[in-house]
Parts: structure tokens; sequence; C-alpha cells
């Protein structure tokens, strides 16, 4: 069965509460990228330690290889 990628959207990714989410973890890269510790297309992702990705304080907020952060659950 095709992925229903509109409805995904609606019931999902597109609630206020995911799009709030997605700006939190654009902020945190963004900053990192400032920083110079990160780069676009680099295939690193940016990683909050406590798993909140409201939390963009320095020392919650690391890069790591896009395998690592998105491979475990601690």
């Amino acid at each position: 069965m095709a992925r229903d990628y509109d409805k995904e959207y609606r019931t999902y990714h597109g609630t206020e509460e995911q799009k709030t989410r997605r700006a939190a973890r654009n902020k945190a890269r963004r900053h990192l990228e400032r920083k110079g510790r990160v780069r676009k297309g680099d295939g690193r992702d940016v990683d909050h330690k406590d798993r909140n990705p409201h939390n963009n304080s320095s020392a919650n907020i690391r890069v790591r290889s896009r395998s690592a952060n998105r491979g475990d659950n601690k």
C-alpha cells in the first residue's frame, strides 16, 4: 500500500505541536551552523542530549553522525 503523505501531514506533521518542535530543531541547527560546528549537507545531526527539542542550551546540544543520532534511544 502506498504511503498517503497528505494524510500524514494533516494528522501529524502539520499539527501545531510538530511545527513548534521542528522550528526548535531548526533553531538549534542554525545556532551550531553560525558557530561553525556543523555545515549543511555534511551528514551530521544536531542532537539534544535530554531529548527535549525546546532545550537549546549549549550544554544540551551536540553534533553527532546521522546514524548515531537516529539509532539510539538514550
